[in-house]
């Protein structure tokens, strides 16, 4: 499929026709093959972090109206994190619309997290541009809807899971160690691995050791039977 082709089909995914559809192309333009004439999607990425954490913030509260600040937080955070966004990035199919240069393309950036994750949020922050809050949260609240929905489930603690795992196996506590951490410091990417006693052991990235540290966590516990 041509990049044109990608993104007529991304714009009927979304549901929406840009009446600007260079906002389009910027939010899906990577780092790798930007220049001072073509912007990468980093600015537009920033905006669409916002723009989509108001918007899932009002949702959740308006969901559980009774709900405390330590209830909704984790929804929240299960709700916006980067492989969430990702997940949806690729049942939109940003991944076939991602303009990437030759390296990034070779080696899978179609399919990175990171890659998509960032793209997602650059397409909201296009969408906000382009058609304003009141239609881009129509559009975040269709394709978040089920997550939305399944959110308290979505966001139960993995760490503690895997602990009272471990401990009902009679197992030491799991051990969590970040073994890589590259990107610059404003942007950082950890990758992090849980161990448990009998040797068990799962890996993950985040843009926190925190996050990482919990999907690392919930990958583990899927692997071993229990998610």
């Amino acid at each position: 499929m041509s990049g044109k082709a990608a993104r007529a089909a991304l714009m009927r995914a979304l549901g929406h026709e840009f009446a600007k559809p260079e906002l389009l192309e910027r939010a899906l333009t990577h780092s790798s093959i930007a220049s001072k004439s073509r912007p990468d999607n980093q600015r537009l990425e920033f905006l669409g972090d916002r723009v989509l954490g108001l918007v899932i913030a009002e949702a959740l509260l308006d969901e559980d109206k009774d709900a405390a600040e330590g209830t909704i937080a984790p929804r929240f955070n299960a709700l916006v994190r980067k492989e969430t966004c990702a997940e949806i990035a690729t049942a939109i199919g940003i991944g076939e619309a991602l303009i990437l240069g030759r390296s990034e393309a070779q080696t899978g950036g179609r399919r990175k997290t990171a890659l998509l994750g960032d793209a997602m949020e650059a397409v909201i922050a296009a969408l906000y541009r382009d058609a304003g809050m009141d239609r881009t949260r129509e559009i975040i609240l269709t394709l978040w809807a089920d997550r939305i929905e399944g959110a308290a489930e979505d966001a139960r603690d993995a760490k503690t899971r895997l602990q009272e795992l471990a401990q009902a196996r009679g197992q030491a506590l799991p051990d969590y160690r970040v073994v890589d951490r590259r990107g610059p410091d404003h942007k950082p990417v950890f990758t992090v691995e849980v161990r448990l006693e009998d040797g068990a052991s799962a890996s993950a990235e985040a843009s926190s050791k925190r996050d990482a540290e919990q999907r690392a966590a919930k990958k583990l516990l899927s692997e071993v039977g229990d998610d």
